[in-house]
């Protein structure tokens, strides 16, 4: 693991730890008791429903320890309302006569699709520290994309 923090919402967190919760309580639960049913079965070594069972106890046990800790070091990230990008910032920027909206958001919460951004990607970090009126340059492999930020919302 690491110590680097985890920035996320309010929300977000609260998906995080309703997530833990369910997988230590009602998921383990299930999954035990399919190991026991698949144990009543006999032979072990050829039964495809136990090995399931382990293999699922696995990833949710490799997801919880995941879970945990992204919950131990998260950061939680309110809406930015300054005069320069940072994280927790909705910005609206134009670019070739187009204009969007981005917010900038830890990478657990990123979803380029709908505008949310991580501070990690190559787009979230070009935009960190910049104010209204300057333009950001992204080298994209067509070749170079110039945003000028419109607003910091």
């Amino acid at each position: 693991m690491t110590d680097k923090p985890t920035y996320v919402t309010k929300e977000g967190l609260a998906k995080l730890k309703e997530e833990l919760h369910f997988l230590k309580t009602e998921k383990r639960r299930e999954i035990a008791e399919r190991i026991e049913k698949a144990k009543d079965l006999g032979d072990l070594s050829e039964n495809a429903e136990y090995t399931q069972a382990k293999d699922d106890l696995s990833f949710t046990e490799g997801r919880i320890i995941e879970l945990d800790d992204l919950v131990n070091r998260a950061v939680v990230i309110e809406e930015k309302h300054g005069d320069t990008v940072s994280i927790g910032a909705t910005i609206r920027v134009n670019y070739d006569g187009k204009e969007k909206d981005f917010t900038i958001v830890g990478s657990n919460e990123s979803d380029p699709l709908k505008g949310r951004i991580s501070n990690e990607s190559p787009l979230g970090q070009a935009f960190l520290g910049h104010k209204v009126g300057e333009v950001v340059e992204i080298k994209v492999p067509s070749g170079t994309v110039r945003y000028t930020i419109a607003e910091i919302k």
